[in-house]
Order: structure tokens, then sequence, then C-alpha cells
């Protein structure tokens, strides 16, 4: 199926699970992304979700990257899960680590904005293995220092 032919949710949800591999559900009138054991989430303020998008690409890191207006959603393999102190480290620094259970709300087109408010700025593809969560953290935390990556 061609996305130009996808028009419906439960449409878009069929295409993100064929096209992409991505175990996404219908729930309450949008195509959702669970966050689970197998799928993490970091969000990051979209200034440093740019540079932690120019960082990995330098080092050849491609990672699905949803965009929205003011925060950015890095999708990655959950590693490890950090120690409560960067947890709260994180959270002084507006990064965003959605808990297994939790789910991210995908947009239904592959234009700039779709009715949803975002649109993919690096869109998954099939059979890619997703980064280390970790990695993302890291890099997140490295070039918010302005020291580079």
């Amino acid at each position: 199926m061609a996305d130009e032919d996808v028009e419906t949710v439960d449409e878009w949800v069929a295409f993100y699970r064929d096209e992409f591999g991505l175990p996404v559900r219908r729930r309450g009138g949008f195509a959702m992304l669970a966050v689970t054991g197998r799928i993490g989430v970091v969000h990051l303020p979209k200034v440093r979700a740019e540079k932690v998008c120019a960082a990995l690409g330098r080092h050849g890191v491609r990672v699905p990257v949803l965009a929205r207006n003011i925060r950015w959603s890095f999708f990655a393999r959950p590693d490890s899960r950090p120690e409560p102190q960067l947890l709260a480290a994180f959270d002084r620094l507006d990064i965003g680590l959605p808990t297994v259970g939790s789910a991210v709300m995908l947009p239904t087109g592959l234009g700039r904005w779709t009715r949803e408010g975002c649109f993919w700025a690096n869109p998954p593809n099939r059979g890619d293995t997703l980064p280390p969560l970790s990695g993302i953290l890291a890099a997140a935390l490295v070039v918010g220092a302005g020291t580079g990556y």
C-alpha cells in the first residue's frame, strides 16, 4: 500500500505495521505506538533535539524522530533503565522518558504537518535496528552541555 492511498486511521495503523513493522494500534481515534520493553522513547525540547539529530547523523546513527512544535520524540531500543539520580537530572533538563505502558500518537500522514500536529523528521525504516536508548540519552546530555559529540 502506498502512503498516498492511506486515508483512515485504521489504514494508517495497517500502514505503520506493514511498511515499518511497528506494533501500532488504534486508540481513541488515533494511531498509537505503545512504549514497551522493546520500543522506548526520549522526548527532547526542539532545539536540543535538532542538535542531537545532527550529532547522531555525524556519527552515522539513524534514529526515527517524530517532530512536534516544541518537543521531538526519538524512538530507541531500551537497553537499561537510568538510575533515580539520573532521572532527576533528566527532569531538570526537560528530557522526558515515557514509561512502559504509555503511548505516542503517530501522524496520519507523511507530510510536514498532520492533523496530529507532528511530522516525521526521520521516518522509521522497515528492518532498521533502533539505536540504544542510553546512546540517545548520552547524546542529549553531551549536546545539551554544549561540548559537541
